[in-house]
C-alpha cells in the first residue's frame, strides 16, 4: 500500500506541475500563434512525439531505394507537401512559418535521424495538435505513395537545382499564376494585347 501511495502521489505531483505549466504558457503567450514556442514546450512535444511513434520506430520501409521511386515521391512532395515544407523542405514558406509548431526544416538531424518507420507513422497518420495532416487512408496506394515520399524525404539534403526546377512545374497554381498563364497564351495566340507587368503577383515563397 505504502508503494501505491507514493506513485499515486508522485503522478499527482507531476499532473499539478503539467498543469501549471500549461498555466504559465498560456497566460505568456494566451493562443497565438505568434509567439515562437518556448524550449519547454519544444521538448515536451518532441519527448511527446518520441512516445507516440514508439510502435513504429522498427516498421522497416518495403519499397527498394531507386532512383524512380525518388522521382515518384518528389512529384508528390511537390504537388501535396510544398505548399507548407517548401520544395526543398526547409519550411520556409508564408504557410508553414505561421503554422505552431513552426514547420521543421526537413533536411536537419531531428528529422533525418527518425526511422522510415517513424517518418511513415507521422505521413499516414499526422500529429496530433500541429499543422501535420494524416494524409494516409490505410490502403495500399496510400502506403506505397508514403514510403516513397519517406525515400524522397531522405534525398533532400542532396537535392539538385534541377530537381528544384521540376518541382517549380509540378506546384499547385493559384488563381492568379493560372489566370497570368492564360493572359501569357491569349497574347502569344494574338487574341488578347500584352498583360501588364506586375498585374498578376506570383507569390514563389514555396519554391
Amino acid at each position: 500500500m505504502r508503494a501505491w501511495a507514493i506513485i499515486a502521489t508522485v503522478v499527482a505531483a507531476g499532473t499539478l506541475a503539467a498543469g501549471g505549466t500549461l498555466a504559465a504558457m498560456l497566460l505568456r503567450g494566451g493562443i497565438s500563434a505568434r509567439s515562437e514556442p518556448s524550449s519547454f514546450e519544444a521538448s515536451l512535444a518532441f519527448k511527446a512525439r518520441q512516445v507516440a511513434l514508439r510502435g513504429s520506430r522498427d516498421k522497416r520501409n518495403p519499397v527498394a531505394p531507386a532512383p524512380e521511386v525518388v522521382s515518384a515521391g518528389l512529384s508528390h512532395f511537390a504537388d501535396h507537401c510544398a505548399s507548407c515544407h517548401a520544395n526543398d523542405g526547409s519550411g520556409q514558406t508564408e504557410m508553414g512559418q505561421h503554422l505552431y509548431p513552426r514547420v521543421p526544416d526537413m533536411r536537419l538531424a531531428r528529422t533525418q535521424e527518425l526511422t522510415d518507420g517513424e517518418l511513415f507513422a507521422i505521413i499516414e497518420d499526422g500529429v496530433r495538435f500541429t499543422g501535420m495532416p494524416a494524409w494516409g487512408d490505410k490502403s495500399e496506394q496510400s502506403q506505397l505513395k508514403s514510403w516513397n515520399l519517406v525515400h524522397f524525404i531522405r534525398h533532400l539534403p542532396h537535392l539538385t537545382p534541377e530537381e528544384r526546377l521540376r518541382m517549380e512545374a509540378l506546384n499547385p497554381k493559384g488563381p492568379e499564376e493560372r489566370q497570368e498563364e492564360q493572359d501569357e497564351e491569349s497574347f502569344l495566340k494574338g487574341q488578347n494585347p500584352a498583360p501588364a507587368k506586375g498585374g498578376h503577383h506570383r507569390d514563389r515563397r514555396t519554391r
